[in-house]
């Protein structure tokens, strides 16, 4: 689905009710239900737990009165404090805040000095806390005793969950500035669609895990609505995924994916990548790697073929392999080339793999890894180098590459790739917490799967060999889907894992084991499993 700016979803707010007679106090009991709804599945005993909900006059005040009463509802027994009088409170948030008096009798207010004592105390001791002071209408810095508990909040964040309605509080919604304090969230539930400003400067250090809830809008007025070129990743773009096989399908429909990889020391990197590409559904898989350690790779996944590759004395790929046309025959027939994981930075080898890129292949490529590493100080050689090329940077990969930092990528993340993206003339696929594809059209997708667990040796592997499984089956027509899907389900399959073994214990191969999972989790979401 499309980003939107502030403006953008108050206008898809309005139309959801002028024009799809959708009333603006079911918007607000949805919104407020599906935060109550999500604190119910990521926190177990609520009746056990300090629960504090903090609700400013406004909106969004007023979905935190929905909160609260569906959580008191749920057996919780929350903490309501509203940072107003309540005769301040208008329109739907006052209508849901005598709802809230109504089921709980109780409230509590925060207009002076000695009335924040009473609130700093509980959010001291709070297990929970529910932001809900400010929405996307703030303007200019927060002060005052709202500034003090944003403050409040944030220190307690580390022995404290806390979850913020809609956006963070005193985080603008389009430019992802800090308007003089801003809540630090853990988790972020935001309605209709993400907003701009959420991937914006150092807004995800803001937001933490964020998760979007449909509240009643139709998904075409946000495509009507939006006019950004940044999108969500979600299952509504790939809805070609979910369609089944042909029963009359076979190995050769479904495409040939070459993966060269590998080196003495490194040949885990080509398992995972060739062992991924199996999982996603190619027809065939094979590996190119050099020669003395083919047989451990072979070794691993019966299902996939090997092509030994000569060797440098290092045990990498020699420039050797490309002589009488010997790469060329493996080549042929292959639909998709994956090129990097543990090649190692031997010379002789990165110059083969630049050789390669160059080359304009009749085949797409996905360049990582040590693939990647062949270009630092050298990006510019990738400027029209080929016209199907997709790299799949980490942050400090891409920070080699254009000569900055790694707080610089990060910081800038989203203009970083897409910027790349045109430069090169290249797909970018920037990893990291809500990895980035961006095309050379300046398009750019952002992923809502994945988690801190999957930063751990092997998953960028696992993600190349994804790669070059799904772009074999389904070629280039499109590519931004193809690749998009492999991230998305990728995240997924990172995401089921982590559900499984923790986030700490999860080792790339738990994620590749999930795949079949995620494929499942995926088209029961579009309702075609």
């Amino acid at each position: 689905m499309k980003i939107l700016t502030a403006a953008e979803t108050r206008e898809v707010d309005r139309l959801t009710t002028e024009r799809h007679g959708v009333p603006s106090i079911t918007l607000m009991e949805n919104a407020g239900k599906s935060v109550a709804a999500f604190i119910k599945q990521q926190f177990r005993k609520l009746g056990r737990r300090r629960l504090v909900i903090l609700c400013g006059k406004g909106n969004n005040g007023g979905d935190g009165f929905v909160v609260a009463r569906h959580l008191f509802e749920l057996g919780a027994k929350p903490a309501v404090f509203l940072f107003a009088d309540p005769g301040e409170v208008r329109g739907d948030a006052a209508t849901n805040l005598k709802r809230w008096q109504d089921a709980s009798r109780d409230l509590r207010t925060v207009r002076d000095a000695n009335e924040w004592q009473a609130a700093k105390a509980a959010i001291a001791s709070a297990d929970i806390i529910v932001d809900a002071l400010l929405g996307t209408g703030v303007r200019g810095p927060v002060e005052g005793l709202l500034r003090e508990a944003i403050e409040e909040i944030n220190r307690r964040k580390a022995e404290t969950a806390v979850v913020a309605v809609d956006i963070p509080s005193g985080l603008s919604a389009d430019t992802g500035e800090q308007q003089g304090a801003a809540v630090a969230a853990n988790h972020t539930v935001t309605f209709t669609a993400p907003k701009v400003g959420f991937f914006l400067g150092t807004a995800e250090q803001k937001v933490g895990q964020l998760v979007v809830r449909d509240i009643g809008s139709p998904y075409e007025l946000i495509e009507e609505i939006g006019q950004g070129r940044t999108r969500w990743l979600e299952p509504r773009e790939l809805t070609r995924f979910a369609i089944p096989r042909s029963p009359m399908g076979h190995k050769g429909d479904y495409g040939h994916a070459l993966i060269v990889a590998g080196s003495v020391g490194k040949s885990g990197a080509a398992v995972l990548a060739s062992w991924a590409a199996l999982r996603v559904g190619a027809g065939l898989v094979t590996v190119a790697t050099p020669e003395p350690v083919l047989a451990m790779v072979a070794s691993h996944t019966p299902e996939i073929m090997t092509e030994p590759l000569a060797a440098t004395e290092a045990g990498s790929i020699s420039l050797r392999c490309l002589e009488y046309e010997r790469f060329d025959k493996i080549l042929k027939g292959k639909r998709a080339l994956a090129i990097g994981p543990g090649l190692s930075t031997n010379g002789e080898t990165q110059q083969f793999v630049r050789t390669i890129v160059r080359r304009r292949l009749p085949v797409p490529i996905i360049l990582d890894a040590d693939g990647l590493n062949a270009f630092d100080g050298n990006a510019k050689e990738l400027i029209g180098s080929n016209e199907m090329v997709a790299l799949t940077p980490h942050p400090g990969e891409m920070a080699r590459l254009l000569g900055c930092s790694t707080d610089d990528i990060q910081s800038r993340r989203l203009e970083v790739a897409k910027k790349a993206a045109a430069d090169w003339g290249a797909f970018v696929i920037l990893k990291g917490h809500q990895t980035i594809v961006a095309a050379p059209t300046g398009q750019a997708w952002i992923n809502s799967t994945g988690n801190p667990g999957m930063g751990t040796g092997g998953t960028g592997d696992v993600l190349t060999g994804m790669l070059a499984g799904l772009t074999a089956q389904h070629w280039t027509k499109s590519w931004w889907h193809t690749l998009g899907f492999g991230v998305y389900l990728h995240g997924l399959a990172g995401d089921l894992a982590a559900a499984d073994v923790g986030q700490a214990p999860l080792i790339a191969s738990d994620l590749i084991r999930a795949i079949p999972d995620a494929f499942q989790n995926f088209c029961y979401e579009l309702g075609r499993g």
